[in-house]
């Protein structure tokens, strides 16, 4: 095992109920209701993607600068006030740390985000931090995987990925790497070179370098 890569959004931090209620709050400014499963329908998806979706259900005459500013905007201010780490995630990184693997971090929400994220959970448990400021292509696309591993030098097929949503899953499978999945919102289901378990407080290094096969 050459690298562990973590998602953020539900995976290291709880913040997925913080994006729902900026979406909420956003969606309430755009004149239209927004529920649980208009969040689950973006669930691992990137800004961009978010704000068209937000526009084409609401309907409203809006610029989509000015709704990704609303957004971006809650969410750092929302995050910089604190963050709820998942349980096991504090766990898990001391323990890759104390084994000298290499951890980054790689999400698709902006870099303004995930930096007020980092503030709450500490930058330097990170080799490397991919956001989607740094790709072409967000999850599901394998781009944001395939940038982590190229900083670090190593390879993907030798790097396990842990992520919370099916898009997600998705990115790091075709990147190459083994796979743990932490469902939040959407359910996820085993597969060859995939392990799904309820919590990352299940999980040890030595779980994680079982999943290398190559």
């Amino acid at each position: 095992m050459e690298a562990v890569f973590f998602d953020m959004d539900g995976l290291l931090v709880d913040s997925e109920r913080v994006w729902l209620e900026i979406e909420t709050d956003v969606m309430a400014r755009l004149g239209a209701p927004w529920t649980p499963a208009h969040q689950a329908h973006l669930l691992g998806g990137s800004m961009e993607r978010t704000v068209d979706y937000m526009l084409a259900v609401s309907g409203a005459d809006v610029p989509v600068e000015t709704v990704r500013e609303w957004m971006t905007g809650g969410m750092v201010r929302r995050l910089s006030a604190g963050v709820h780490v998942m349980p096991g995630a504090c766990e898990l990184l001391d323990a890759l740390r104390a084994e000298d693997v290499p951890v980054g971090l790689v999400t698709s929400s902006l870099k303004e985000i995930a930096d007020a994220v980092l503030k709450g959970v500490g930058r330097d448990r990170f080799d490397v931090v991919v956001t989607a400021d740094d790709v072409v292509r967000t999850k599901p696309d394998p781009e944001p995987y395939l940038t982590a591993a190229r900083l670090l030098g190593v390879e993907p097929v030798r790097c396990v990925v842990l992520e919370d949503s099916p898009n997600g899953v998705a990115a790091a499978t075709a990147a190459g790497c083994a796979v743990v999945a932490v469902p939040s919102l959407l359910a996820i289901d085993p597969a060859p070179g995939r392990l799904v378990v309820p919590s990352l407080e299940l999980l040890g290094v030595a779980d994680l370098r079982a999943l290398i096969t190559v």
